[in-house]
């Protein structure tokens, strides 16, 4: 399937724009006194999720978080160890807000 550079320049807009709207990842680490992935963000806020509230990651043990990658652009994390990855515009959404 070949693009038009129409659909390639739609997709960096939309790209763009997302990048606008979601704060990106900067750090990832697995806190074990919590039990939780804690992401900071680029505009200085922190969550922490619990990998049981990340559908595929419920059945997740500390070990299965190491070694957590940051995508280039910061919008996503993987996690090598399962093969799973958080998209964090969809994990900030689901939490009730992005700002």
């Amino acid at each position: 399937m070949d693009l038009t550079e129409d659909e390639i320049e739609a997709a960096n807009r939309r790209g763009t724009e997302m990048l606008a709207r979601y704060p990106a990842a900067v750090a990832v680490h697995y806190d074990r006194d919590s039990a939780c992935i804690v992401i900071s963000l680029s505009n200085g806020r922190k969550i922490s999720v619990s990998p049981r509230e990340i559908p595929g990651m419920e059945l997740t043990s500390p070990e299965d978080l190491n070694g957590a990658e940051i995508s280039p652009r910061g919008q996503g994390i993987h996690f090598p160890v399962i093969d799973a990855d958080i998209f964090i515009p969809a994990l900030l959404d689901s939490l009730g807000g992005h700002r």
